[in-house]
């Protein structure tokens, strides 16, 4: 075998342990040796070199780049999850004839569909649909992350908080955490803004907490302007209302006469 295929195999086999008890430090580390060994390969993107070992070394890479964009969500890093999506694309688009299709392909193109909708990408989310096919539209981690888009859309939060339960896979929880506190946010401010106070139960009820706890917990977190006392959160604790300005009517009647009069010249 190739020396230097042999070396990235043994690299990536000492990255998968490291995955596996969850030294995610260890990971990264290796990781980044690993994408270098990779750049010695002609036979991987853009060049596709027919090498001896093209289909094998494709393969390998492939698997690497998929384990760097789940080690991302891990580390909860947006922005590898990114750069290891577009190093990944190709073996899915250009690499397809090539090699056999990824088991994890429709998990990782999911995590990227909840991706672009956790930052609120939803032009480029709508573009990366168009690109699958009316097969892999039906699988459930794709469907997953369409129905969250439409629920989205339809302002439906109560459906977006509840799906969290119905993820597709664990990777999935990280993005839907997000999304979650995203629309209680949401939620949470307009409420704000449409009462004066609720009481903790009807607050736990409209922001879907399990729990009363949940929601004193989240508004010292998030919101600690708000007051909780005597069963009630106050959403301002001293709330004033601000002096309406007077409006100058008089003036501005005198200005449209005036106006009105000197069109009147003019015609």
């Amino acid at each position: 075998m190739d020396p230097q295929l042999t070396e990235v195999l043994q690299q990536f086999e000492r990255f998968k342990a490291a995955f596996i008890r969850k030294d995610f430090d260890s990971c990264t580390n290796l990781l980044s040796q690993l994408k270098v060994l990779l750049t010695k390969f002609t036979s991987l993107p853009p060049l596709f070199e027919n090498t001896p070992n093209a289909a094998q070394e494709l393969t390998i890479a492939r698997d690497i780049y998929e384990y760097a964009v789940v080690l991302s969500v891990k580390t909860e890093d947006q922005d590898s999850f990114e750069r290891d999506f577009f190093q990944l694309k190709p073996y899915y688009v250009d690499a397809r004839n090539r090699i056999p299709s990824s088991p994890q392909e429709n998990l990782i193109l999911g995590l990227n569909l909840l991706r672009l909708l956790v930052q609120n990408r939803i032009a480029e989310f709508h573009t990366e649909l168009e690109l699958l096919s009316s097969a892999t539209l039906e699988n459930p981690c794709i469907k997953h992350a369409v129905e969250l888009e439409q629920s989205f859309m339809e302002g439906a939060y109560n459906r977006v908080l509840s799906a969290r339960q119905t993820a597709p896979d664990e990777t999935y929880v990280y993005f839907m955490d997000l999304l979650a506190k995203i629309f209680r946010d949401e939620i949470a401010g307009c409420s704000e803004k449409a009462y004066d106070h609720l009481s903790v139960s009807e607050g736990s009820k409209m922001l879907l907490f399990s729990s009363d706890q949940e929601l004193l917990t989240y508004v010292n977190e998030e919101h600690p302007e708000w007051e909780v006392k005597d069963g009630l959160v106050v959403f301002q604790k001293a709330k004033e209302t601000a002096p309406c300005k007077e409006i100058p009517s008089l003036q501005l009647i005198n200005q449209t006469l005036s106006y009105a009069r000197e069109l009147e010249l003019i015609v």
